[in-house]
């Protein structure tokens, strides 16, 4: 099988492999990827074709580029004898087109004289054709791999795999840009990073014929994402000050500015906990960032103090008009513990999602204190991945759940989320994670949390 070379991006590390395993099942293209480090932007993968290739990394956010391996060695002329071993057969198909040569070096770098040396050893493929830096029909790369940046550059110790290729293709890390939130016409307070949302919308298997569903949709970030790949999205908010926006900034905005207006369904407003999506509606998938109280308080529809309101009769203005049926009517609200919300939105995805349809749902942890337990499970869903962003005393973790099919019996009901993990969370970010002097109740939380 032909040998690739994926070129990742260095960022985000901790999705990389997620959001390929996500593409390949997606794309229906057989891959081992068991070879991914983290430490590096360098992924060797075997593939049964050249539009295996193209088709793996396509709508990728975390891919720079893919290349058809021809050749891989230490020292340079190690390199040349593995691509004549590979290649030959090759060499005619390429022998008249235009083309050039790149070099790409990882935790090292060579001079302009340097690069042109290594690029003129390759003179033996004997191609005629004309030498294009723009727009050539092939590009063929040297790709370089250093030991370690400190070590100098003229140390044989410093070079630890050098690799040529002929480029495939690009991933779509061009559209990060397209997407910024600077250059978006309606954002809030609370709209979700461009490249992080078109990331979770391909974890999210998020695809032509797919219908996506956010319920905490608020400036509609991660249904935008969904339709740039095709997907039919929908989203609700208990805040329709948010969805509606006004009449020059709202998300039908957003969706005219991206080009993307036909795979909009709608927005509607809704207290989660009182959905009104009807039991046997399904989803394909789910893709949210549930609020959990740091930038805006966490509440649903309802009473603080159920008791004094039970037996209480409608409020009626002076000219005996019912309050809540007034256009400017703002209902009253209560409490809601993050936890009890992440419980009831797994509850929701087993309800609605069809069978191995997705969950992608992002929570927020103490790197301190956080543990596998502390991972809200369901019987009915399977936890696909855990990827986390990391920030100097907290994290966040997108986390990614598949649907059962209905077919298979449930696994052993698991535990539910940790409340006293989540409660402390919040309580920490906004004390900047410092440790209170003489608290005991800090010292023991974790122990009373069981």
């Amino acid at each position: 099988m032909p040998e690739y070379l994926i070129l990742l991006a260095q960022k985000h590390e901790s999705f990389r492999k997620t959001e390929l395993e996500a593409l390949a099942e997606l794309e229906q293209v057989p891959v081992d990827l068991s070879g991914h480090d983290v430490n590096t932007p360098l992924l060797y993968v075997t593939l049964d074709s050249e539009e295996d290739a193209r088709r793996l990394i396509r709508r990728s956010i975390l891919v720079r580029s893919i290349f058809e391996v021809w050749g891989r060695g230490n020292p340079l002329e190690r390199l040349h004898e593995d691509v004549k071993r590979r290649t030959s057969h090759l060499w005619p198909r390429y022998k008249d087109v235009s083309f050039k040569f790149d070099v790409i070096s990882y935790r090292g770098s060579r001079t302009k004289e340097e690069q042109r040396e290594i690029i003129e050893s390759f003179s033996f493929l004997d191609f005629e054709g004309p030498i294009r830096m723009r727009n050539p029909e092939e590009v063929f790369t040297i790709i370089e791999e250093y030991n370690a940046a400190s070590v100098p550059i003229n140390d044989p110790r410093v070079l630890k795999d050098i690799c040529f290729g002929r480029f495939i293709r690009d991933g779509q890390r061009d559209i990060i840009d397209k997407y910024d939130l600077k250059k978006r016409k309606y954002i809030g307070t609370t709209s979700f990073d461009a490249e992080l949302a078109l990331i979770s919308s391909n974890i999210g298997l998020a695809a032509p014929g797919k219908l996506v569903y956010d319920p905490f949709a608020g400036t509609g970030s991660f249904l935008v994402a969904a339709s740039h790949f095709g997907a039919m999205a929908f989203g609700s908010d208990i805040d329709g000050r948010q969805i509606r926006g006004t009449p020059n900034s709202n998300i039908v905005t957003n969706y005219n500015q991206y080009n993307v207006k036909s795979q909009f369904l709608d927005t509607f407003v809704c207290d989660f906990t009182h959905n009104p999506i009807r039991p046997s509606f399904r989803l394909d998938v789910i893709i949210c960032d549930p609020p959990y109280g740091v930038r805006e308080g966490l509440k649903v529809l309802g009473s603080r103090n159920t008791e004094r309101y039970a037996d209480r009769l409608p409020t009626r203005l002076e000219n005996g008009d019912l309050s809540h049926l007034q256009l400017d009517y703002i209902p009253p609200k209560k409490p809601y513990h993050f936890d009890a919300l992440l419980d009831d939105l797994l509850f929701f995805a087993a309800d609605h999602l069809v069978d191995n349809g997705r969950l992608c749902c992002w929570m927020p942890t103490a790197n301190e204190d956080y543990g596998e337990r502390d991972i809200p499970m369901h019987p009915n869903l399977k936890l696909i991945s855990n990827c986390v962003q990391e920030f100097n005393k907290w994290s966040r973790r997108l986390l990614t759940y598949s649907r059962r099919p209905r077919d298979c019996p449930s696994l052993d009901p698991i535990a539910k989320s940790n409340r006293a993990y989540k409660e402390q969370f919040r309580d920490k970010y906004f004390r900047g994670f410092s440790r209170p002097k003489g608290d005991v109740a800090f010292d023991d939380w974790e122990e009373k949390s069981l």
